[in-house]
């Protein structure tokens, strides 16, 4: 590791961290649509696969 890597940092303005929390806020939001849609898909999966299953049995 280099020594700037583990140098403290200086606090962020309040200008900064506001910006920085906006930023943090949307890369989480991100993350969750697409867990989400992750979660939908997978489930959209799971019904096909249980219609299909239980149409054999008609």
């Amino acid at each position: 590791m280099r020594f700037d890597e583990i140098a403290p940092q200086k606090p962020l303005s309040p200008e900064q961290a506001r910006l920085k929390s906006m930023k943090d806020r949307v890369k989480r939001d991100q993350q969750a649509i697409k867990a989400e849609r992750a979660r939908q898909k997978i489930k959209a999966g799971q019904a096909e696969l249980s219609a299909q299953h239980y149409s054999n049995f008609l």
